[in-house]
């Protein structure tokens, strides 16, 4: 069986919070997806901070857009990295009642299958 390239296990190993309530409503305020992850921003690999590392969101939660709808790509590393930070995190998703999505990698057309 082939292994995934280190990039891959990257994608594979991510969820997402999305911007809807568990009944499908619109999470209020608009900014939240980008307000927690300013807060997370200073959460971030060793090394990689840099002189505008203040202006930039952390690689382990960042905001996205999923088919219109606000979401937030938060990677599972941050739980080794910091767990107090991931379970913020997740309490954040629950305690608004959002829905959290596991992200699944899917080969693109053409990739040969594992």
């Amino acid at each position: 069986m082939a292994e995934l390239s280190e990039s891959k296990k990257k994608l594979a190993d991510e969820f997402f919070i999305l911007g809807l309530t568990s009944n499908g409503r619109q999470f209020r305020p608009s900014d939240w997806a980008e307000r927690l992850c300013g807060v997370m921003s200073c959460f971030r690999p060793e090394g990689s901070g840099g002189r505008n590392a203040h202006l930039q969101f952390s690689p382990y939660v960042r905001p996205t857009m999923l088919d219109g709808v606000k979401a937030v790509v938060v990677n599972n590393d941050l739980q080794q990295l910091e767990p107090l930070a991931y379970h913020f995190v997740l309490n954040f998703a629950k305690d608004n009642d959002l829905q959290i999505v596991n992200a699944c990698f899917l080969p693109l057309p053409g990739d040969p299958k594992i």
